[in-house]
């Protein structure tokens, strides 16, 4: 590893841009400053990074990285690959794995597995289930990213709808607890309904119909009464719904606040006018509903209702996606798009390019207090990603790197490129050629 000052770029950082230098020694930026103004040390490389965008890397704070026990989807090798070409440099991992990662054994077999496999840097959930408590409150602070709640549906014994066990986990929650939120009991009488309509090939339209706001609504709506009740740190994930907005505020910092929520990237881009085209391919659960609460989820994130920007990457392959309704999985990849997307949507003039990095890089960070990461700050780990803002290219099935390879993108056009990406000071992407020798860092916390 050697000392290299990245220089003029456009750095996107803590909500201004200017055109500056960055030095990176090591793993850290040792120094950041306007042109000219750093005082370089002999043996320094020079990267000329003229007409490109310098941002912090990207924390994605919700993946499902399939491994281990569904590594025929993904694996934490591939799809940390598909992750460091998207500009992501930290993923948090869900628990729906298997064995479901729901003990502190398990988890120690995923930091394992991270150790060993992972481009980039990493953490891992804990799964919360009706009789795990006190494996929970076993855990270390300072390592695990948080705890995975399904207040929906959900695979084994991972749905926890026990008033008595959901209060008691709201009552003692010590780390960010994130909440998937949707009403069972809706949803299975909804599916039951469009069943005796269709059988079980239902269309795939019906997904946000059977999925729907009302099952996000109750679900959310208590499980933010629960926090307040309780002064938990609650972060919803993947919100769907404008009527969820209600539930979140703004006028306050990320700091301030004990209740946060999460928007994906296939709620901001997508709406149910593309399942006639697209199918399967999108179907998420949350479900992707109407172009006016994709709108409401835009206009959230702009005016700081929301707070983050994840993924829910979860991938499945063609086979399993191309069955009936009631047979085919929610879920699809995105890591290696995400910040892509979000730049389409820049070019649109829908987001600022410091809104973005503020959702992406920054809130993630604080959020979840993780440890000198997500911001262009000396002393800070040099996660680091080069952008061309002005460098078009299509996603097609010879440029997708995940493992299921395939992607809801396939065929668009975007006028943005990630062309290089630092962790820790490493250039793990460049421009197409991946080091795949280079391993990631676990995520430490400042709890």
């Amino acid at each position: 590893m050697s000392d290299i000052l990245i220089q003029n770029p456009l750095i996107i950082n803590e909500g201004i841009s200017f055109r500056g230098d960055v030095l990176v020694s090591d793993e850290i930026i040792s120094a950041v400053a306007l042109p000219g103004q750093i005082e370089v040390p002999e043996k320094t490389g020079k990267l000329d990074a003229s007409g490109l965008i310098l941002i912090p890397g990207v924390i994605d704070d919700h993946v499902h990285f399939r491994e281990p026990g569904l590594s025929h989807k993904g694996d934490i090798f591939t799809e940390t690959r598909a992750a460091v070409a998207g500009g992501i440099t930290s993923f948090m991992d869900m628990p729906n794995t298997v064995p479901q990662t729901i003990s502190n054994r398990d988890l120690e077999h995923k930091f394992r597995i991270g150790s060993e496999k992972s481009l980039i840097n990493y953490s891992f959930y804990i799964g919360a289930t009706e009789n795990n408590l006190d494996e929970i409150m076993n855990t270390d602070p300072a390592r695990v990213c948080g705890i995975k709640l399904f207040m929906g549906a959900s695979t084994g014994n991972m749905l926890v709808s026990n008033e008595n066990s959901l209060r008691e986990l709201f009552k003692k929650a010590l780390i960010p607890l994130a909440v998937h939120c949707e009403d069972e009991t809706t949803i299975r009488r909804n599916t039951e309904s469009f069943r005796k309509k269709y059988g079980d090939d239902i269309p795939m339209a019906m997904h946000p119909l059977i999925r729907s706001r009302d099952a996000c609504f109750k679900s959310s709506s208590l499980a933010v009464r629960l926090a307040r009740e309780y002064n938990t740190r609650l972060h919803v994930l993947h919100l769907s719904t404008a009527d969820e907005m209600k539930l979140f505020s703004s006028g306050k910092t990320i700091e301030e606040k004990r209740i946060t929520g999460e928007a994906c990237v296939h709620h901001l881009w997508f709406d149910d006018s593309d399942y006639e085209k697209l199918g399967s391919k999108i179907r998420w659960n949350p479900a992707i509903k109407t172009i006016f609460d994709r709108k409401a989820l835009t206009e959230a994130l702009n005016s700081d209702v929301i707070d983050v920007i994840g993924t829910d990457h979860a991938p499945h392959t063609l086979e399993e996606k191309s069955g009936v309704y009631l047979e085919s999985p929610s879920g699809a990849p995105m890591v290696q798009h995400s910040l892509t997307a979000m730049l389409e949507l820049w070019h649109r003039k829908i987001f600022s390019l410091e809104k973005i990095v503020e959702k992406m890089c920054h809130n993630p960070a604080v959020l979840f207090n993780i440890s000198k990461r997500g911001f262009i700050r000396e002393g800070y780990k040099a996660d680091l990603v080069l952008i061309d803002p002005d460098h078009e290219w299509m996603v097609s099935e010879n440029n997708i790197l995940y493992k299921c390879g395939w992607s809801p993108f396939e065929g668009l056009a975007f006028r943005s490129k990630v062309v290089k990406t630092f962790v820790n000071g490493n250039l793990v992407y460049n421009y197409g050629e991946i080091n795949n020798d280079h391993r990631g860092r676990a995520l430490s916390f400042d709890r």
